[in-house]
């Protein structure tokens, strides 16, 4: 039986067209929602020392406002009626998702792809296959239709 049903979330609308299908599974087995937002640190080496932004700064208000965003979407849940908390961590995003999921003891990733194949697949990778091919819980993908 799922109980727990982790929800990784990059604050796009791309990301968040799981929630339906999410929200409705959880209904259905009174499971418990997880929304986890992964922050990526910036890659620092290749800055010019004459940047005008100090990444520190930069990084300290992408992760006030990723904060921000996920408790929105958090409430919004819960105002449905769904058990709903979230997370958010540091570090590479396939890695987290599935730590996070090992740690909460979740029973099940729901998450939207984008389907890539063939040469954008190969230079782009995917963070959703890399999750697939490693989770030893369920995954299920979502891929949201191109507006």
């Amino acid at each position: 039986m799922l109980k727990r049903i982790l929800v990784p979330l990059d604050g796009s609308d791309f990301s968040e067209a799981v929630l339906p299908y999410a929200e409705a599974l959880a209904q259905a087995l009174e499971a418990e929602l997880i929304l986890l937002h992964v922050n990526v640190e910036p890659v620092t080496e290749f800055e010019s020392p004459s940047s005008p932004f100090s990444p520190p700064i930069e990084v300290k208000k992408a992760k006030a406002e990723a904060r921000e965003y996920i408790k929105s979407v958090c409430y919004k849940l819960e105002q449905k009626g769904l058990r709903a908390t979230y997370l958010i961590r540091d570090g590479g995003v396939a890695e987290t998702i599935l730590d996070a999921a090992e740690v909460l003891q979740a029973n099940m990733i729901a998450m939207t792809t984008h389907g890539r194949t063939g040469l954008l697949h190969l230079l782009l990778g995917s963070v959703a296959e890399q999750v697939v091919r490693r989770s030893p819980i369920l995954v299920s993908l979502i891929r949201p239709q191109e507006k």
